[in-house]
């Protein structure tokens, strides 16, 4: 199993019960979690596969769920801030210009009136606005994720075109 064939659901944050329930906190928008009947958990950096026996929305973006072989606070405390990850081919597709992150990666990044701006590396979420990452040369470019600047994703050429802000790439 490769990581870069996953994506990140979430953390898990805390026990919920002493028969070892847990609490998963979603980062992810596209999961319907009703389906669910197996996640990956990242331990001693490798993916482990386990078994889901219950799950419920606990929160708005807190999953709280009941794994097969975690039946205590022991084995729940030994899994506690473990990041959780479900296999990229369970994404429903999405079309237009709505995008997963991981899947821009390597597109061409282009402005309508500065031409060729660079490689999306990277996109950083961990911001109030999500940031695309975008090498060009030795220098990294940010340019804020944002619905207004975005014209256009082309999946098939790889591509994602934007009408930017004068200046913004100089930043």
């Amino acid at each position: 199993m490769n990581k870069q064939d996953f994506y990140y659901l979430g953390k898990i944050v805390s026990k919920y019960s002493f028969k070892g329930e847990l609490l998963l906190k979603i980062e992810s928008d596209e999961i319907n979690f009703k389906e669910l009947k197996s996640i990956f958990i990242e331990i001693d950096g490798s993916l482990v596969p386990f078994e889901i026996n219950k799950l419920q929305l606990h929160k708005s973006s807190l999953l709280r769920l009941s794994i097969k072989g975690i039946d205590n606070e022991t084995k729940a405390n030994k899994i506690l801030k473990s990041e959780v990850f479900l296999p990229i081919n369970d994404l429903p597709p999405l079309s237009g210009n709505k995008f997963y992150y991981h899947e821009i990666i390597g597109f061409k990044v282009i402005d309508n009136n500065l031409g060729k701006i660079g490689k999306a590396i990277n996109v950083n979420d961990q911001t109030s606005q999500p940031l695309l990452i975008v090498k060009k040369n030795d220098k990294e470019i940010m340019i804020p994720l944002i619905d207004e600047f975005l014209v256009e994703v082309d999946r098939k050429e790889k591509k994602l075109i934007f009408e930017l802000p004068e200046g913004i790439t100089n930043l």
